[in-house]
């Protein structure tokens, strides 16, 4: 990352409409790797989520890190923006994405990987929010989501780790993993800089006995203001 993303590079000129929102996504998804290239040892990993405050006018993203070994928080910060587009299905990373990356500015460190709520490639046009995010930053970039917006599978066996491929259009583009007993399996799609194979390891490294592995757990709480501490 040559300098701290912002709203300007990560839309470029974009007029603000939907149609120019989704040609966008086709030119950004064209940049995302899906080859790993992390630090080694990973040290430290990013969380981030997204929630509304004031009837949704206020946009609340909520970044956390933690010790890659260890998963101990290290830091949160919660950064609040006004929001400034509707809830369009597809585009969400146009309605979320300022204030994730206000978050990233304010923590002490950027992290080595950054897992996302949200989709990464496995989005109609490969661009979910966590490919997104990884564009605009060029930071190895993860995404887990909690429900299917592009594509189908089979639902993956009942204990934690298993899985099954997720397909769109002829193509896996993710893996529907079962992170917990009785639970509906998560949607895990690489964003950037991380191939699927590594995505899925890196996010049954993370988990702890949750559904959620602890980078996302833990932005959800402040992000759902769980944990008012912010």
């Amino acid at each position: 990352m040559t300098g701290p993303a912002t709203p300007a590079t990560a839309f470029g000129g974009w007029d603000g409409s939907v149609a120019a929102a989704r040609a966008l996504q086709t030119e950004l998804a064209e940049r995302v790797r899906l080859t790993d290239a992390l630090p080694h040892p990973l040290r430290v990993l990013g969380g981030f989520d997204v929630g509304f405050e004031d009837e949704g006018a206020t946009t609340r993203a909520a970044a956390v890190l933690l010790d890659a070994q260890t998963l101990a928080p290290l830091a949160s910060v919660v950064a609040r923006l006004p929001t400034t587009m509707p809830y369009v299905p597809g585009l969400l990373s146009f309605r979320e994405l300022p204030a994730l990356l206000a978050a990233l500015a304010q923590l002490p460190q950027a992290p080595d990987l950054v897992f996302v709520d949200g989709q990464g490639i496995a989005h109609p046009r490969r661009l979910g929010i966590a490919a997104h995010f990884g564009v605009a930053t060029d930071l190895p970039t993860i995404g887990v989501a909690k429900k299917i917006l592009a594509g189908h599978g089979e639902p993956p066996g009942p204990a934690p780790g298993d899985r099954s491929p997720l397909v769109h259009r002829g193509e896996t583009v993710g893996a529907l993993l079962r992170s917990k007993a009785r639970c509906n399996p998560l949607v895990i799609s690489p964003g950037h800089r991380v191939s699927l194979e590594t995505t899925v390891a890196l996010t049954e490294r993370c988990l702890r006995g949750y559904r959620l592995p602890e980078p996302t757990r833990l932005a959800d709480r402040l992000a759902s203001r769980r944990d008012e501490t912010h």
